[in-house]
């Protein structure tokens, strides 16, 4: 186990504090001499870890249910369904596409470079911080974890405190799956956090508050640390007037079952306010209702709140004069067992704390956008042209249509925010590239030299300046060879020449200028032919002799069409 705990104010506090620092730093150069290493980078390295993963998993799968049921009071269906279950789909899903990530990706090459190839090489960025979050705190601090073992890097998990089981629990079981000098599990409060940020990090990962998020963020831009910021935002619910009776009640299970159902609310992509035409409003209230009742009607079904603080939060946010005249079900609390009533309101004051802050409780185009832009926005519709007014208009982390919540389980959807909602995102492939950095490779071949030839000394000495500019020359580079030159790389000197001509003269001159050269195969091996083959080299060199003899063709002309 790697815990540092926190100071005690005591007579010795500043030599306890030393000794944590000290701690700290034996933990961070582990990682960093690891991933020196390079045992990190290896498949089989990455595949072990996974497995490993996996394996806690599913060893400790009750003892993650105690520690759940411990912090939040979650039931075993739900710790499985929402944290445990979701895991081992995750580590799944990265081991069965591990070596496709890892392989370098192919990408295309201008003609004019060949023979080249290209590439983009995968690597990891190097040692990486990952905080975890209270609400999900086995499913918070792994599913990160994941992308960043499938990228090949060595890391730091700061679990959270406020969920002290499933801490220590992560504490005390990854180091016996894990490579120990790859993977260190740090446990502690705000000051230990605060000391982590003080280093240098390869990448900051956080899942929390926005106002965390700002201090994370702030911290990071000190060594220009990239940082991805998983946080929340007000998540609102679109629903339409359904007319089929089946679909009205469909959608409210799905909505009561997604805003209460994992954990008791407490989620970042939870639903908080409701968007419905008035006439319809009661009816869905008393769907609502009933539906609420039939769930929930077992207190033992629904979470608690995480702690006091955040219990009195939520009290305080029902308790203001303005929103309690609003709530029209539920609403009570109890102090003992930190549950809050799933609670309904209608048309809450906009300006009330409950409509501007995240809720993270029970409590339940135009609007939507003149608000910070939310992590997730659910709509619940069978109109087309709604739907993609809703895509079109609005800016969200993700858009889930008839349902709530599911589009964290998909692994090829991208999970993150925008805006104030969160940067970045993972999950699948996406948590891979989230800790990984795309290095470019190119590869060329010593054989041919046009573009060379044709952008560097002497060649460009008979090319003005402004011709380079021309389009002509571009035209050149597309097509890599045009048959007329004239028109191509002498092009606006040709022009020039017809101005001159074009003017009157007191008698005609005759010019004969021979044609541009063009290149070609020869029909006989050619003087100072190595091989006597032909070979592109000797046919480009013979080229490059015509061309200039023609450049100087063309500068005689130019000068005795100006004499007369």
């Amino acid at each position: 186990m790697h815990c540092i705990k926190q100071g005690v104010v005591l007579g010795n506090g500043v030599v306890e504090e030393k000794m944590e620092l000290v701690e700290l730093e034996e933990h961070l150069q582990d990682v960093r001499e690891t991933f020196k290493s390079g045992k990190t980078r290896s498949f089989s390295w990455r595949r072990r870890q996974l497995e490993g993963l996996l394996e806690f998993l599913h060893d400790k799968e009750k003892d993650i249910f105690k520690a759940l049921k411990q912090d939040l009071g979650k039931h075993q269906v739900e710790a499985f369904r929402d944290e445990v279950g979701v895991l081992i789909k995750s580590v799944n899903f990265a081991l069965s596409n591990l070596k496709k990530w890892m392989s370098p990706q192919k990408v295309h090459v201008p003609l004019s470079f060949f023979p080249a190839s290209a590439e983009v090489l995968p690597e990891p960025l190097g040692v990486v911080l990952i905080f975890s979050s209270w609400n999900f705190p086995i499913g918070l601090a792994l599913e990160p974890l994941i992308g960043a073992i499938s990228a090949g890097n060595a890391m730091v998990l700061k679990t959270s405190e406020l969920a002290p089981a499933s801490s220590n629990l992560i504490a005390n079981s990854i180091p016996m799956y894990l490579d120990n000098k790859a993977v260190k599990v740090i446990e502690g409060g705000q000051n230990v956090g605060e000391q982590l940020l003080e280093h240098k990090w390869d990448k900051i990962f956080f899942t929390g508050s926005e106002r965390i998020g700002r201090i994370v963020m702030m911290k990071a831009a000190k060594h220009l640390t990239p940082v991805v910021l998983e946080l929340g935002g007000k998540c609102p619910a679109i629903v339409d007037n359904l007319s089929n009776l089946r679909d009205r009640k469909v959608a409210v299970r799905r909505i009561v079952g997604g805003k209460w159902g994992p954990c008791c609310g407490q989620a970042c992509i939870g639903i908080d306010y409701l968007l419905v035409e008035e006439k319809f409003a009661p009816i869905l209230i008393d769907l609502l209702k009933s539906t609420i009742k039939r769930f929930y009607v077992d207190s033992d079904n629904i979470s608690r709140i995480v702690n006091k603080q955040h219990f009195q939060r939520l009290c305080d946010l029902l308790n203001e004069p303005s929103v309690k005249s609003s709530i029209v079900f539920g609403g009570s609390s109890d102090y003992e067992t930190l549950k809050v009533e799933p609670t309904i309101l209608i048309n809450p004051p906009l300006e009330a704390l409950i409509m501007t802050e995240e809720i993270f409780g029970p409590l339940l185009i135009e609007f939507i956008t003149e608000r910070p832009k939310p992590l997730a926005i659910y709509a619940f519709t069978n109109d087309e042209n709604l739907k993609q007014r809703i895509i079109a208009e609005t800016s969200s982390g993700s858009i889930t249509f008839n349902d709530t919540m599911i589009q964290y389980v998909c692994d090829g959807l991208p999970f993150g925010g925008v805006g104030l909602s969160g940067i970045g995102n993972y999950h699948g492939k996406f948590s891979f590239d989230a800790f990984s950095h795309g290095k470019a490779v190119l590869r060329r071949s010593f054989l041919i030299e046009f573009v060379c030839r044709l952008s560097c000394p002497p060649l460009w000495t008979s090319i003005e300046y402004s011709t380079t500019r021309s389009p002509s020359l571009r035209l050149l580079l597309r097509r890599r060879l045009h048959r007329d030159l004239t028109s191509s790389v002498m092009g606006d000197n040709v022009k020039e020449i017809k101005k001159e001509e074009e003017k009157p003269k007191t008698e005609p001159v005759a010019v004969v200028v021979e044609s541009s050269p063009v290149l070609q195969p020869p029909e006989k091996p050619l003087p100072g032919d190595c091989c006597g083959s032909g070979c592109v080299r000797c046919v480009w060199d013979v080229y490059y002799e015509e061309l200039e003899a023609y450049n100087k063709s063309l500068a005689l002309v130019s000068s005795d069409a100006k004499k007369q």
